[in-house]
């Protein structure tokens, strides 16, 4: 019988504690779930402008991100042209993003697709159909991929960068891309391997260059402890000194004893601020390295080749979020 009562005792126990670590597990499963659902769902739209100039086609895109609540919309946007990433930008204040890209010849699909912020979901915009205009001149197009890249301050991120020759077959020798970017934000960086691309004549394939964006994080304040032995080399002979001066304008009439104060003034001041900048150093260390500054920022990537006469440039960005 006493057996039956402790078997009994131990399943009420384990299902007491059962129910304890159940309850707290359902909670934060409602609470996940009630942050998914305050995100706010979003409109995507893109508006599309051709412009034939020269035997070439730029497509002049605008996408804009709106709210269903009303709120403005944060984050970057990503344009692609058969489902490949092209480029990426921030969206401003207004929620919107433009995009200045060169088609090659032949059929586009452009679309554009909004990431999504914390309190935003991601939307895509309905595709729009474009068509490039037909060139016999050798040049070459730029897209990257991915088009949008989140860091954290101390990370790094590879994107890859394609350029794609166009009518090679009418070069006579081959034709070099140099690559770079801009617009970064401050402790951050770009490298590209290999900066300079060489385009063979009737080259078709694109070639690709690894491109490096490397961040900066925070470091603190380095202390150097200051050194006594220093000081006293300075501070004793200095006391010394003016203890001299002190006895002797006792001494000495008052255009002298003017003379000797206006003197102690000038090697005071002159101690005071050479000296400054060394105590500085030696007590405090050099300043910290700030880190890369939080937020979403548009980058240039930018691909330019030039024959000796003319050069030609190309760019594309990318959509650049430091948390």
């Amino acid at each position: 019988m006493r057996g039956l009562i402790r078997r009994g005792l131990r399943l009420e126990f384990v299902a007491a504690m059962g129910i304890a670590l159940a309850v707290p597990a359902m909670g934060l499963a409602a609470e996940n779930g009630q942050q998914i659902s305050t995100q706010v769902s979003t409109q995507t739209r893109l508006a599309v402008e051709l412009h034939d100039q020269a035997g070439r086609t730029t497509a002049n895109l605008t996408a804009a991100v709106v709210g269903e609540d009303g709120e403005p919309v944060t984050g970057a946007v990503v344009v692609t042209d058969h489902g490949r990433e092209l480029a990426g930008a921030a969206l401003n204040p207004q929620g919107q993003a433009t995009f200045s890209i060169q088609l090659a010849a032949g059929d586009h699909s452009l679309g554009a697709s909004y990431v999504g912020d914390p309190t935003h979901r991601a939307s895509v915009a309905p595709v729009a159909s474009a068509q490039g205009q037909t060139s016999t001149t050798p040049d070459f197009t730029i897209s990257i991929a991915p088009a949008s890249l989140s860091l954290v301050p101390g990370q790094s991120g590879t994107i890859v960068a394609s350029i794609t020759p166009e009518n090679s077959s009418s070069l006579t020798a081959p034709m070099f891309v140099t690559l770079s970017c801009s617009g970064l934000p401050d402790q951050s960086s770009c490298a590209f391997t290999p900066e300079n691309i060489e385009i063979q004549p009737n080259a078709t394939a694109a070639i690709t260059s690894s491109m490096v964006v490397q961040t900066q994080q925070a470091e603190g304040k380095l202390m150097r402890p200051g050194s006594n032995n220093v000081a006293l080399a300075i501070l004793l002979p200095g006391a010394l000194g003016l203890g001299g001066l002190a006895w002797s304008l006792r001494r000495r009439p008052w255009p002298q004893r003017l003379s000797l104060m206006a003197l102690v003034g000038l090697v005071t001041s002159l101690g005071a601020s050479s000296c400054n900048a060394r105590y500085n150093y030696y007590n405090h260390g050099p300043p910290p390295n700030p880190a890369t500054p939080a937020g979403t920022y548009t980058v240039n990537v930018t691909a330019q080749s030039s024959n000796g006469v003319t050069a030609t440039t190309h760019s594309t960005t990318l959509a650049f979020t430091v948390k």
